[in-house]
């Protein structure tokens, strides 16, 4: 029984010898060549002509891999782990064959002898060790995949969290002339679709490419040490599957993003209809509409028809390319055992590291797409950040307002337009004082209240508070004590209660009724069944013009603020909710510097001191009585015309 056992061990050496011995030394092994034939090349799939490309845009993200140092480093670790435990299935897969090979000859050998149980019962136990080893490494494979994904998945899903925040941080910091040269859907794009984008580099790409280097330097030495003929042509049709699935994948997702516009088209189409329904309905137009949006759908229609078509051909490339590996594997090697140069164990050793290649390489061709959109995005993300606002302060003075301002020689030109607003304005507003300022649309009015809140500065002279220069007040706490109600009225999708308090960090209940009483709103608030915690809808759309309107007001009085400035905001009410508002401000307005902006002769003829402006110069300066008495005046006119309006009303 020694002898039989001792020939088992014997003649399993010569083969592993030979496995050994067949192929190139694992240290003459060119890596590099390897590497230049698979990744340097001219083609666009190349990670190393992709990464130089995209280093200047990506190379932003670094310091978020920094940040998450473990999560990367532990990634790597569990990346590499988990490749050598895919890989040493395979050769234990190798020696099973090559032992069922070798049992079933010794088992007929010793056939009619005692010796042929000792045999079968030995073929059994090694048998069972190896069906048990592949099981504990499958097992632990699947724990270190769980913890690779944990570490380089959750890293991304962190980065993209980073991301998002300081994206909105800046944004927030930008000045009002960024917002108006771009769009509301540009700006969320940035923020979501290319941060995502980014995302999928920074996880999945990195990932998979990691795992097709790891690969690669394992497993390739190991195949060319048992056949260096086999290796070479099995590995042929890996490269061309890459190139296969980049370019498939490149359509795919040129058609994606032409579904993507098409989608967002029909979108924007369907909202402005239902935005405009009753324009729509008024004009007697829904078959006209009914008919554009056919035209819509059907144009989506075609292009998912034809993405559909290009996915239909996706999964059929890969398998025809990886069948082909594996016809190449069992013809080639086939003849290779003919010949005595490697066993059985080693064309199915052959096929599983090929099986394992397969996805990896495959991912090559859409890692390497996903490296070329995270480079655009994270392009367009950067032209966003590079941006820096010119709204700074140059002493970061923080003091208490008394409510003194100045306005000296001030001229403004709007940046993006060119539009010159202000032409050589002075005025001085005392401390508790209340100033109008009216005019013709366009005159310059709202200019007034945005230099005075520092969303724009000045493009010549100078806006003095207690004699401080605005550029030189802390942003913060000049625009804490300005209670600003702009001309066009925002409210949030939230409850009356918080936009009135949005203000404050702490909300008080007493002072939010009493500005909600102030701004004449209390009673129609009262009136609605969840009172307070109505939600006004997206814009405020549950609530009227004159409502949305007065809870604006109560937004700016409940922050009790030093300086008071309407802008236009009473425009929606009718004359008596007017004049109870104005009566409600004028004990509002005591002791605190007020600017009422306005068109209407009836909302500024209470002020202290009226400014008229016309193409951005003051044509008048003075009281509503003594700007009445000059019959050619601007303000005269302006007053009589809307008196007239009324009467015909």
């Amino acid at each position: 029984m020694a002898q039989n056992r001792l020939l088992l061990v014997r003649h399993k050496a010569p083969l592993r010898d030979t496995h050994l011995n067949s192929g190139a030394k694992v240290t003459q092994f060119p890596v590099t060549a390897i590497g230049g034939a698979i990744f340097a090349t001219d083609r666009p799939y190349d990670f190393r002509l992709l990464f130089p490309s995209a280093v200047r845009a990506l190379s932003a993200t670094n310091k978020y891999l920094f940040r998450y140092k473990w999560h990367f480093l532990g990634g790597v670790l569990f990346v590499a782990l988990s490749t050598l435990l895919a890989i040493f299935p395979a050769q234990i897969v190798r020696y099973a064959f090559d032992l069922v090979s070798e049992g079933i000859g010794l088992y007929h050998l010793f056939a009619g002898t005692a010796a042929q149980s000792e045999v079968y019962s030995l073929f059994g136990r090694n048998v069972l060790l190896y069906g048990t080893l592949i099981i504990v490494l499958a097992l632990l494979r699947g724990v270190f995949l769980f913890f690779m994904r944990q570490t380089l998945i959750v890293m991304s899903r962190h980065v993209e969290n980073d991301q998002k925040n300081e994206i909105y941080q800046h944004y927030q910091s930008l000045p009002l002339a960024f917002y108006r040269r771009h769009s509301t859907g540009d700006l969320m794009s940035r923020i979501s679709e290319d941060v995502g984008r980014v995302r999928m580099y920074i996880g999945p790409a990195l990932m998979y490419f990691m795992q097709l280097v790891i690969l690669f330097v394992l497993i390739v030495p190991l195949m060319l040490m048992v056949n260096v003929k086999l290796t070479l042509y099995t590995l042929l049709p890996l490269p061309v599957l890459s190139v296969s699935i980049f370019y498939v994948n490149t359509l795919i997702e040129r058609k994606s993003d032409e579904i993507q516009r098409s989608l967002a088209s029909m979108t924007t189409f369907v909202q402005e209809a239902f935005s405009g329904i009753r324009v729509l309905k008024s004009f007697v137009r829904e078959e006209d509409s009914h008919r554009q949006f056919a035209i819509a759908s059907e144009h989506y229609k075609d292009k998912s028809l034809s993405l559909n078509f290009v996915n239909s051909l996706f999964f059929p490339l890969i398998l025809f390319l990886v069948g082909l590996s594996t016809i190449v594997t069992v013809w080639l090697g086939g003849q290779e055992v003919i010949r005595g140069t490697i066993t059985t164990g080693s064309i199915a050793e052959f096929l599983i590291y090929v099986n394992l290649l397969t996805w990896p390489v495959t991912a090559l061709g859409w890692t390497s797409s996903l490296v070329q959109r995270a480079e655009a995005s994270q392009a367009r993300i950067n032209e966003f950040l590079d941006q820096k606002t010119d709204i700074v302060s140059r002493e970061n003075v923080q003091q208490e307002i008394q409510g003194d301002i100045v306005f000296d020689n001030v001229s403004f030109t709007y940046p993006d337009t060119g539009i010159q607003a202000l032409r050589n304005v002075s005025f001085r507003i005392r401390p508790g004082q209340t100033l109008a300022v009216i005019g013709n649309t366009g005159s310059g009015k709202s200019t007034v209240a945005v230099l005075l809140c520092r969303l724009f500065d000045v493009s010549e002279g100078a806006i003095k508070i207690d004699g401080v220069d605005v550029r030189d007040y802390a942003l913060t706490s000049l625009r804490e004590q300005i209670g600003y109600v702009p001309q066009d009225v925002f409210l949030f999708s939230d409850s009356i209660r918080n936009n009135i308090n949005f203000g404050l960090d702490t909300a008080d209940e007493a002072r939010m009724l009493q500005a909600a009483k102030d701004a004449n709103v209390y009673d129609n608030i009262m009136r609605f069944p969840e009172g307070f915690d109505t939600k006004v809808g997206e814009r405020g759309i549950t609530l009227s013009g004159g409502q949305k309107q007065r809870v604006s007001i109560a937004r700016a009085l409940v922050k009790e603020p030093k300086i008071l400035i309407l802008d236009d905001s009473l425009s929606a009410v009718d004359t008596n909710t007017e004049n109870a508002i104005l009566g409600a401000l004028q004990r509002i307005m005591h002791n605190r510097t007020s600017l009422i902006i306005s068109h209407r002769v009836s909302s500024v003829k209470l002020a202290d001191e009226i400014l008229v402006l016309d193409d951005g110069r003051i044509v008048q300066h003075g009281t509503h009585e003594a700007l009445m008495q000059e019959e050619a005046g601007l303000y005269r006119a302006l007053y009589e015309r809307q008196l007239q309006s009324e009467d015909v009303a």
